[in-house]
């Protein structure tokens, strides 16, 4: 059987395809980033006897040789992250690329991702761009990838965390001021926000405030 890479909502639950729940509803075996998280999905569509296995970047390595072996017995089972579609900054690439080397299919079951909805809202450029993931922790690395995104002529898309979100805005205020850039703050929840202008005008209009929910920052090229 193949292994299905199913898309889920990355915050409002409606945002998933009837083909997402048709394939969940037949996969005898579901895995997970966080189970408790993908319980809250099964159970709010009524999918019930999935057997959830937890499948994240501490156990990975350790769990793809006996999911190589079901996927080789014809168990069906389909892979998710936490939110948004599998294999994007999360472990699921690790699985997808061993499942390739066996020669095991592999089928995308699309649907949300947040750097495309966070793109595609941003109002800058998008016959271009570059997709960076989270960005790094280490100040020199993130220095360092900013010069990079200053010298890029794309659209430039990253993660951060919100906890990390004002010293990121400090860096780009030093590297790229003149950029203007997008904040895409919980895309399709309640307070979905998207904050645009400067590093340096965002960081002003949010140095005061407590920040939370997932955020994308946008880049514009010019």
């Amino acid at each position: 059987m193949p292994l299905y890479i199913v898309s889920t909502p990355i915050g409002n639950l409606k945002d998933i395809t009837f083909r997402a729940i048709d394939t969940l509803k037949s996969s005898g075996l579901v895995l997970a980033e966080d189970t408790r998280r993908t319980s809250i999905l099964l159970n709010h569509y009524s999918i019930k006897g999935k057997k959830l296995i937890s499948f994240n970047d501490i156990n990975k390595e350790n769990k793809t040789p006996s999911i190589i072996a079901d996927l080789k017995q014809n168990k069906e089972i389909s892979l998710v992250s936490d939110s948004g579609t599998p294999g994007i900054s999360d472990p699921g690439f690790y699985l997808i690329r061993e499942c390739v080397k066996q020669n095991i299919l592999v089928i995308p079951i699309p649907g949300p991702t947040a750097a495309i909805s966070a793109l595609t809202a941003s109002g800058f450029p998008t016959d271009s761009f570059v997709f960076y993931g989270f960005i790094p922790k280490k100040e020199k690395a993130k220095a360092d990838l900013f010069k990079e995104i200053r010298n890029n002529e794309k659209t430039a898309i990253i993660y951060e965390s919100p906890y990390r979100l004002l010293k990121t805005l400090k860096v780009m205020a030093e590297i790229i001021p003149e950029k203007n850039i997008c904040i895409a703050r919980e895309i399709t929840k309640k307070f979905e926000e998207f904050i645009r202008g400067t590093p340096q005008g965002i960081y002003e209009k949010l140095k005061d405030k407590s920040i939370k929910g997932e955020i994308t920052i946008i880049i514009d090229k010019i």
